[in-house]
């Protein structure tokens, strides 16, 4: 015997179904995108952690959260917005996991008051990545977000597509982080703690 119905005051409310795109299997799509966006989602991962071991659960975590997504891609957005969409969405849940367990992002606001005095220069490119990799892993998440997909070549309008600020809010935004990028390396580094 079963046992009553749940009541809810709350309908139901279902939005539109996918469209999947004609053809095309969800297999197929993936494929697709990892085979264009590979290297990118790669540096993104990098750009969201520094660990190499969990940077790779992260990596494969994205794949598969990217995998299951075209099982709902409708082409409302371009693959490469949906791509990093997914991918961003997947990082950010990442890093505030993380961030529940060491709690030391800061905003770009922040990053000023962090920079020291020490004027020592890095001696090589490699060196010189690292300490943005470190920059970049101390931004919020959305902050993170933003610079990473204008790393990436994206445009305002693109990253808006993806964070869903707007394109004006977008460009503000990346101007900040440029120059703070730049303040940054000129003085020398950030002393993370």
């Amino acid at each position: 015997m079963r046992g009553p119905e749940p009541i809810s005051d709350y309908p139901t409310v279902r939005g539109p179904e996918p469209i999947p795109v004609e053809g095309v299997s969800q297999d197929s799509l993936y494929e697709q995108a990892a085979d264009t966006y590979g290297s990118a989602l790669d540096r993104l991962a990098r750009a969201y952690e520094l660990d190499p071991d969990t940077r790779r659960d992260l990596l494969q975590e994205i794949h598969l959260h990217l995998w299951r997504s075209f099982a709902s891609f409708d082409q409302r957005c371009s693959m490469r917005t949906w791509v990093y969409r997914v991918a961003h969405n997947v990082a950010t849940g990442h890093v505030i996991r993380q961030s529940r367990v060491r709690n030391k992002l800061v905003s770009i606001e922040n990053v000023e008051a962090m920079s020291g005095g020490d004027h020592e220069l890095a001696a090589s490119q490699t060196q010189a990545l690292e300490r943005l990799s470190t920059l970049i892993q101390r931004l919020k998440p959305l902050d993170r977000q933003i610079i990473v997909s204008y790393l990436e070549g994206m445009d305002a309008n693109s990253i808006s597509e993806i964070t869903g600020l707007s394109p004006a809010n977008i460009g503000m935004k990346v101007h900040r982080i440029k120059n703070i990028l730049r303040r940054w390396f000129d003085d020398g580094g950030l002393h993370a703690k």
